[in-house]
């Protein structure tokens, strides 16, 4: 079946109302099982670090064929049983791979704790959504790593899988959410995974390439429809964005960084070790909850930007 702009626009603004409730069945959550099952029968700590590269590739190369089948399989399935399983089918992949409702509600959880004074409650939200270490954060910092997720996830959430709804439809949405989810999982630089998880980090990078630089021009333009200061985000962007080890994750945290007027980046702890990340925009404005609130409106006219520009790409293609 063709997906069409129809489809995206129902999987858009059933993300919008519904999120990601725990009790739906949701794909992500299977290619996280599958992912860990094939690390487990894979994985060797004895293993040289050649043959720790091959099998995360091997696993890479595992996850994807699966999930590409089995996507390509409900698909056929459900068209099988008639047109109108099959729409459901392409609306209900297409939706969850997508997760504007879903940033916005786990992040707000900690901000909401921030409101009543609960200090440690916030830092326990928010140590369930970031791998920093969250246990000594104040106020700020918790502001802070809130601000760094939410811009971040804007591309890797929301822009990103509407780009590859726009060009490939939900089969090719759910293999870049396979590649960042094992992204997400493996593609730390520690002990266990400098070599084993090193393809995945690297297939996210390019999966993303093109998708952060779109997330970070489409920041630039909701600050613009905001009020917010639209030069400083464009500017600060294209200064700061390449400081950042990864080669996408500037992007849209340089711009937000700029539109907000606050200084993202610094010392973070992770796995009991300290790591310093570059300094992105200038602390003009201080790092209060009025920043995150800010920060939850660029996300929302971001989203919706991307939504339309995935749109008429659609249109575009017939």
């Amino acid at each position: 079946m063709v997906f069409l702009p129809w489809h995206l626009a129902a999987a858009y603004l059933l993300d919008l109302a519904a999120g990601d409730p725990p009790w739906m069945p949701h794909p992500v959550r299977w290619i996280g099982l599958l992912i860990t099952r094939v690390e487990n029968l894979l994985y060797n700590d004895s293993a040289p670090p050649a043959l720790m590269r091959l099998s995360g590739f091997a696993l890479w190369a595992i996850v994807i064929a699966v999930v590409l089948c089995a996507t390509k399989t409900i698909i056929t399935l459900s068209s099988f049983a008639g047109w109108i399983f099959g729409d459901l089918a392409l609306i209900w992949l297409a939706y969850t791979t997508l997760a504007t409702r879903s940033l916005h509600k786990e992040s707000s959880r900690v901000a909401s704790a921030l409101m009543i004074n609960d200090l440690a409650l916030a830092r326990t939200r928010l140590s369930q959504i970031v791998s920093r270490e969250t246990s000594q954060l104040d106020e700020a910092a918790i502001v802070r790593a809130l601000v760094e997720t939410v811009s971040e996830n804007i591309s890797d959430g929301i822009i990103a899988p509407l780009f590859y709804l726009a060009i490939f439809g939900p089969v090719g949405a759910l293999i870049y959410k396979a590649i960042n989810t094992m992204d997400s999982m493996l593609g730390y630089k520690n002990e266990r995974y400098r070599y084993f998880g090193s393809f995945a980090a690297r297939a996210d990078d390019v999966a993303n390439l093109i998708p952060a630089r779109i997330s970070g021009w489409l920041v630039v333009g909701a600050s613009a429809l905001t009020g917010m200061d639209w030069r400083s985000s464009a500017r600060v962007m294209m200064r700061d964005a390449s400081k950042m080890n990864s080669p996408n994750a500037g992007y849209p945290e340089a711009a937000a960084a700029g539109a907000l007027g606050v200084q993202l980046g610094g010392t973070n702890f992770y796995f009991g070790q300290p790591v310093a990340k570059p300094l992105l925009g200038d602390p003009v404005q201080p790092m209060s909850l009025e920043a995150y609130n800010r920060m939850i409106r660029l996300m929302y006219l971001s989203s919706a930007l991307a939504f339309f520009m995935a749109a008429c790409l659609l249109l575009v293609r017939g």
